[in-house]
């Protein structure tokens, strides 16, 4: 229920903290006073839009908060949202600034606007004046006829059927398009993916055929060079210094038994000696392996010409990336193969989505059916209580393409005479309307486990004893939830358990909650008019006994 509710520089409300009890809370005002602002308070911190037009003249901000009492589903809430609820109130909080900047707190903790609206969805419920237009609401008549039916959990689960089918659905479309234009594209691919594949790309092959493809061409000029060596290192018509140089160990090694630092010099010539042989026995050995070859070498530039083909055809430079187009390719060639299992595979899943979508669907319109009766009943019975004596109320299914609420649509019907129910919105006067959507209301609220109701004068367009009437049903819904009544009619807010009064001076709205002797005056007031005849006061106090 809501427990309090402060309000601070909002349009012509200056100051206003108040707080409210259990049952029927009556409020009431002459014309103009600012019941309208009251709401529109108590709405923008239930999460409604906001604009800079809501600040008034006596600051930068406005700030309105309301005090809530908590429930387990709030609970729920609060902590997926990361909030704390360690306590039994749920405060919440909205400041707009004259930029039409909003915010939101929810027990001092920021919170988005929806947040905002998913909390006020398990606090209060409002019926503005304009709300009877929601009877031509088919989503509306569909959440009455379903909340007494006892419909609500198989219709979420109908939703979360349509939206798996939606999305089976998305899914298979798009392995659809991805399979036509695989197909499209698939014997291009092969082709090319063929080529790259009888190639027998070998990473780093262009760099070693290129060297080779040096050496081939530059053969004859090598193989002179490297003789040239050999006959330096080994001359055929004198001593090798090879051999110098063992003369010369021989040397220094008679000599080192007068001068032993020449031993040292010894073994470095020994070892320029042995590096000087392996040298002149690999110098030979690549003189015998260079040979010329003018096939190996037209191999090698036939290889080099296709490799530069293959790049230059697919915008790549080196034999690396040649190979990643190939595995892209051969990729692509087998998503086309393994595309048509899967779009198989998700044709099944759409046909059960499907399956599954309908039998809940079906379902769905079976205990609709099976409830629209005692429903239409319930709804008959309470306008007959409220001076429709004759008037008649039914409900309508109808089928429509099939989608998250089902397969139908819920219209009402109505007649105040009896005969020939028609589409409520073009068969029933306003008075009629009113009366319709308190029982609709008082029917619903059974079922909604609601904490707090507000009627913004629901009673518009009756009075006398049916009047009375509808007082009397609101002040029974009150003794279930809390009921907030704005009102015009003395035979309602004589029926209230506390009984506030909006008025305006000097351009400020205020709210006062009214002693009996102020609910005397009041009511005596909406009885008479501006002036208050004793006759009135008399007749006030007498409802009040009521």
């Amino acid at each position: 229920m809501l427990y309090s509710l402060t309000v601070s520089n909002y349009i012509l409300i200056g100051s206003l903290e108040t707080t409210f009890p259990e049952g029927l809370v009556i409020i009431s005002g002459e014309t103009g006073a600012g019941k309208s602002i009251l709401l529109g308070a108590l709405a923008l911190v239930l999460g409604s839009k906001a604009d800079s037009s809501m600040v008034g003249e006596h600051g930068e901000n406005c700030v309105v908060e309301a005090e809530f009492g908590i429930t387990e589903e709030l609970k729920r809430i609060l902590a997926d949202a990361d909030l704390p609820c360690d306590t039994d109130r749920l405060v919440l909080r909205r400041t707009v600034s004259k930029s039409g900047r909003s915010r939101s707190f929810a027990n001092d903790e920021p919170v988005s606007v929806s947040v905002l609206q998913e909390l006020a969805g398990h606090l209060v419920d409002i019926h503005s004046q304009h709300q009877t237009l929601k009877l031509q609401d088919g989503r509306f008549c569909m959440e009455a006829l379903d909340l007494w039916s006892g419909c609500a959990a198989l219709r979420e689960q109908c939703a979360a059927a349509w939206a798996a089918l939606v999305a089976s659905k998305r899914s298979l479309a798009s392995l659809e398009e991805r399979l036509a234009t695989a197909r499209d594209q698939q014997e291009y691919n092969n082709a090319r993916w063929e080529r790259l594949e009888n190639a027998h790309l070998i990473p780093g092959e262009i760099e070693s055929l290129e060297a080779e493809q040096k050496q081939l061409a530059h053969a004859e000029e090598i193989k002179e060079t490297l003789c040239s060596v050999e006959n330096i290192l080994a001359p055929s018509d004198s001593a090798s210094p090879t051999q110098e140089l063992r003369e010369a160990v021989k040397l220094l090694d008679k000599a080192s038994a007068f001068i032993p630092s020449l031993e040292s010099l010894s073994e470095r010539i020994t070892s320029a000696r042995i590096e000087l042989e392996d040298i002149a026995d690999e110098i030979t050995a690549l003189n015998m392996r260079t040979e010329a070859s003018p096939e190996r070498l037209e191999q090698v530039d036939e290889r080099l010409s296709l490799l530069y083909g293959l790049m230059q055809k697919h915008g790549v430079s080196s034999v690396e990336e040649l190979i990643a187009e190939r595995d892209r390719l051969q990729g692509l060639v087998l998503d086309a193969t393994d595309l048509v299992a899967d779009v198989e595979k998700a044709r099944k899943e759409v046909a059960a989505a499907s399956a599954r979508h309908s039998e809940l669907a079906s379902r769905l319109h079976l205990k609709r059916l099976a409830g629209a009766p005692g429903f239409a009943s319930a709804i008959t019975g309470q306008l007959h209580a409220l001076d429709l004596e004759s008037a008649v109320f039914q409900v309508a299914l109808e089928d429509v393409t099939s989608g998250p609420d089902g397969a139908d649509s819920v219209r009402f019907l109505f007649s105040a005479t009896g005969s020939r129910p028609s589409d409520v919105a073009k068969s029933a006067s306003g008075g009629e309307l009113s009366r319709i959507m308190l029982s609709l209301k008082a029917v619903m609220a059974r079922f909604r486990q609601m904490p707090t109701l507000v009627f913004d004068e629901i009673d518009t367009g009756v009075s006398g004893s049916t009047a009375d009437k509808m007082g009397t049903l609101v002040c029974s819904m009150g003794a279930d939830m809390q009921v907030f009544a704005i009102t015009h009619l003395p035979q309602v807010a004589a029926k209230g358990n506390a009984h506030y009064l909006v008025s305006k001076t000097g351009g400020i709205t205020s709210v006062r909650t009214l002693d009996h002797e102020g609910r005397v005056m009041e009511i005596a007031r909406m009885l008479s008019g501006a002036t208050i005849t004793p006759e009135a006061i008399q007749n006030a106090k007498s409802l009040l006994k009521q």
